[in-house]
């Protein structure tokens, strides 16, 4: 499903997208080349791809919305990770996933 999804298909960042029920609705082709080794997502409940405490932070940001923000490092290449709930009517719809690759020494700035 691509339908709706045009803004996200060729970014420089993974991006997957799940519905209310932690279903996997849009994957953009980054996504789907980070994640091939695990086959087609699409349609996959989020709870089968992560471990017990990363569910739990899907199921409460399911539940309330906000945001969750971490870094990783895997395989020598550090990402960024933002995860955010999407709304339709107010009410949480979903999560989108933004997975981006970082420089390992990223300039931070404070602006006044």
């Amino acid at each position: 499903m691509t339908e709706g999804y045009a803004w996200a298909q060729e970014m420089n960042c993974a991006v997957t997208v799940c519905d209310k029920d932690a279903n996997i609705i849009f994957m953009n082709d980054k996504a789907r080349a980070t994640f091939a080794s695990h086959g087609d997502l699409l349609g996959k409940n989020l709870k089968d791809c992560h471990p017990e405490h990363a569910w739990k932070t899907i199921q409460t940001l399911l539940e309330n919305g906000g945001s969750n923000a971490y870094t990783i490092l895997k395989k020598g290449v550090k990402k960024m990770i933002y995860q955010t709930a999407w709304f339709q009517n107010g009410a949480v719809a979903g999560l989108v996933e933004i997975s981006m690759i970082i420089p390992e020494d990223m300039p931070h700035f404070v602006r006044g």
